[in-house]
């Protein structure tokens, strides 16, 4: 007897719950940042904050790599699995570091499974969306990160302040149980299972990262990753030190981890919006506008003090940040074909955390030469401006790939 597959809803929302995870589990520290900065048992100092962000950055390329290279390969429900169960006991012993030194091996170890979550979860989303739909499909999965941060944003508001950082942490370790979830009820891809048996053009199947630079596609390859590099720089630079930014502002703890909340929710608004105009036009062209917005918003933070004004600014900072990288990853993942669309959206990623390592770093930089919220505001905004160019010259989607189409998909009772 055929075991009949879920539905594709169901498929969709274990991808937008694991995502929903790796944002929390990866934007938690920005958020918890003041609280161990104002805690002197944990001894950090900015400049450590800012080197230790950009290390733990390291096991996400390391991450990202590794499900670029291996998902196409053995599989996205593997993977899935494998980077679940990586990140949600790398939270656990987060939780528990005695130091902040072990606190920051912890993290990196978590940050490789953070790494491997999105390149396989998209990969899934984008294979499983249903025909004509799959930008809003895909951008509807996307909105997990920013929930993930707002989440982990409202909850470091609720306890940091009165419980510390630890309990935080803890908390991200319940993704443990989608883990459970994922090896229940989570199929693996029917396009990947028709991808692997198709024959591959020039090589053969292992040669999946080679083809990402044939002739044809270098420099779309190139392309794809200085956009995500110049992306993650600016996201998350600002994700780690806003709220210390705020706070050196004037702005009171708990107020200053609110503006992480607000530009989170800028990042869920904007992923739908933009995600429902892609499906009309095409996610190039929602790059180039998201880059565009994160500038002028950013340039608006630096020209006023209104606090209604900054909120308004910060929400859509927001929503060119993580908006702007969710459209980046759904033009990737449909750009490639499916013999190497997890290998192609994961060493973009991978290439892309080239930046996100130096985003704290360079956040870093911003928070104390700067010295003001605006001057600060101004280093942001200047990347978001390179990424808009940089935006400009990536090609639309390959149209001459091919999809494998799934076999058997009517016998296994695949809903759509």
């Amino acid at each position: 007897m055929t075991k009949l597959r879920p539905p594709t809803w169901a498929i969709l929302l274990i991808c937008w719950v694991a995502l929903l995870c790796d944002g929390y589990d990866l934007y938690v520290y920005g958020a918890t940042l003041p609280g161990f900065l104002g805690d002197p048992s944990w001894g950090v100092t900015k400049s450590l904050a800012g080197t230790v962000g950009s290390i733990a950055l390291v096991g996400m390329l390391l991450g990202s790599l590794a499900a670029g290279t291996l998902t196409d390969r053995l599989g996205r429900r593997k993977l899935l699995m494998t980077s679940l169960g990586i990140f949600s006991i790398g939270m656990i012993l987060c939780a528990v570091a005695p130091n902040f030194t072990v606190f920051a091996i912890f993290r990196f170890i978590t940050c490789i499974g953070v790494g491997g979550v999105l390149p396989t979860a998209v990969a899934i989303a984008n294979e499983s969306a249903p025909k004509g739909k799959v930008s809003l499909a895909v951008g509807a999965v996307l909105t997990g990160p920013p929930v993930g941060s707002l989440v982990g944003a409202l909850t470091a508001t609720a306890l940091v302040v009165d419980h510390g950082v630890r309990p935080v942490y803890a908390l991200g370790g319940l993704s443990i149980i989608l883990l459970i979830v994922v090896w229940r009820w989570m199929p693996e891809s029917e396009v990947f299972l028709a991808a692997k048996e198709a024959p591959v053009s020039g090589g053969h199947r292992g040669a999946s990262v080679s083809r990402l630079f044939t002739a044809r596609q270098l420099v779309p390859t190139l392309l794809f990753w200085i956009v995500c590099a110049i992306s993650m720089l600016t996201m998350f630079g600002i994700t780690t030190w806003l709220p210390v930014i705020m706070q050196g502002a004037g702005f009171a703890a708990q107020s200053s981890i609110a503006f992480l909340s607000i530009y989170s929710v800028g990042c869920i608004i904007g992923t739908v919006v933009i995600a429902w105009i892609a499906q009309q036009s095409a996610p190039k062209y929602m790059v180039i506008l998201g880059f565009s917005i994160a500038a002028m918003s950013l340039l608006a933070v630096s020209m006023t003090q209104n606090h209604l004004l900054l909120f308004v600014a910060i929400f859509f900072a927001g929503v060119g940040g993580m908006g702007t990288q969710n459209m980046i990853n759904d033009h990737i993942a449909q750009y490639y074909p499916a013999q190497v669309r997890a290998t192609g959206l994961g060493w973009a990623l991978a290439a892309g955390r080239l930046g996100a390592i130096a985003g704290p770093t360079y956040g870093a930089v911003a928070a104390t030469v700067g010295g003001s919220p605006g001057a600060a505001a101004m280093w942001f905004a200047i990347p978001a401006v390179l990424g808009a160019v940089a935006a400009v010259a990536m090609p639309l989607r390959d149209k001459t790939a091919s999809t494998p189409t799934p076999k058997n998909t009517t016998a296994e009772g695949v809903s759509s």
